[in-house]
């Protein structure tokens, strides 16, 4: 006869599987974060596809293949290339028309436009590369491949492009072109010397240390996964948008240690952004001294709502409003401002030669 204890026994086995198993699903996400991710939303051809683009710009800069010294051209310009990261239409192009007006031989414009979103043709006629683009998602490594997919493109199609200023659909110039440019390369007429000293130029990129939330983003993908090749003390956020300097362009091209972290898929997703990491991170570890750790395009944050700034619509348009966007406690006041909603256009083509341009 079986005692009660071992007749028992199946029902406190059964009892101590049901529970070990409800506390592994419970708490594998901490435990085994890498078999609750999502899988990657880049692609191994993505990735292949990148890896020779980045290599042929990185070649394309080298003293023995640069373009420069073939050209032959009498008294050569340095550039600035502007790199519009896009989902939506260019509605903004009549202003930024406006801009360019006059200074075709001072830069260059590039778009990276999302293919899984119909743009319609830009309301300018600024020549515009639309360069081979992917797919991108917000708060994803989809928006960092595709600012280094601009970076690349910009280096390879002209080699005069000394400066590199990523905007988005949202963004409008707060400057004229001339304050812009002298501001980066100095004089026009004289800026040839910026071909000589652009490895001290300065790249102008948010670099923080002290977000309150930066340690939720340095987990983001699971406790210590970023290890060993970058520690908290490391990990830095700052704006998306920056103006970055040829020869730290061409070091993001080249970097591929901290991309193998950043481009790992997230856990804690409210807390990923690594279009807002990667660029500040690996910069601040290279070169900070050659870093402004600010940036030149202004971002009301006051009221975001789900990690979206504040939006301007027309009615808040006016000359006070640009004049205060304008300004910073940095070096120079801001150069750009975002985000505006497309109604914002025709007052801001109204005041365009009056404010936005008159420096």
């Amino acid at each position: 006869m079986l005692s009660s204890s071992s007749s028992s026994s199946p029902v406190v086995y059964s009892v101590t599987l049901f529970l070990s198993l409800f506390l592994l699903f419970l708490f594998a996400p901490q435990i085994l974060p890498l078999r609750k991710q999502p899988q990657s939303l880049i692609s191994l051809q993505d990735e292949l596809d990148d890896f020779h683009l980045f290599r042929e710009a990185t070649l394309a800069s080298t003293p023995a293949s640069s373009k420069i010294s073939h050209l032959g051209t009498t008294n050569p310009k340095p550039k600035i290339a502007f790199l519009f990261l896009t989902n939506s239409d260019l509605v903004f192009a009549p202003l930024w028309q406006r801009f360019f007006q006059g200074n075709d031989h001072l830069f260059n414009v590039y778009v990276h436009a999302d293919p899984s979103s119909k743009l319609s043709a830009p309301q300018w006629s600024v020549k515009a590369n639309f360069i081979p683009a992917k797919r991108t998602e917000r708060a994803s490594p989809t928006l960092v491949s595709a600012a280094r997919r601009l970076l690349s493109n910009a280096i390879i199609d002209d080699p005069f492009n000394m400066y590199f200023a990523l905007l988005s659909q949202h963004c409008i110039p707060l400057h004229s072109f001339q304050y812009i440019y002298t501001s980066l390369l100095g004089n026009p007429n004289a800026a040839s010397k910026a071909f000589v000293t652009q490895r001290s130029h300065t790249s102008y990129i948010e670099i923080l240390s002290n977000d309150p939330h930066l340690h939720n983003r340095y987990v983001a993908r699971g406790e210590g996964l970023m290890l060993p090749e970058i520690t908290f003390d490391q990990f830095r956020v700052g704006s998306q948008f920056f103006v970055l300097a040829k020869r730290h362009a061409l070091l993001v091209l080249k970097e591929r240690k901290l991309w193998r972290k950043f481009k790992l898929p997230c856990i804690d997703v409210d807390s990923c952004y690594p279009e807002e990491h990667y660029f500040p991170t690996f910069l601040s570890m290279q070169d900070p001294k050659g870093c402004s750790h600010y940036t030149l395009t202004r971002v009301n944050w006051t009221d975001s709502v789900d990690g979206h700034p504040h939006t301007y619509h027309a009615p808040d348009v006016s000359p006070d409003l640009l004049h205060t966007l304008r300004k910073s406690n940095s070096t120079y006041s801001y150069f750009f401002a975002r985000k505006f909603s497309p109604d914002c256009l025709k007052p801001l083509m109204a005041m365009a030669e009056d404010v936005i341009f008159r420096d």
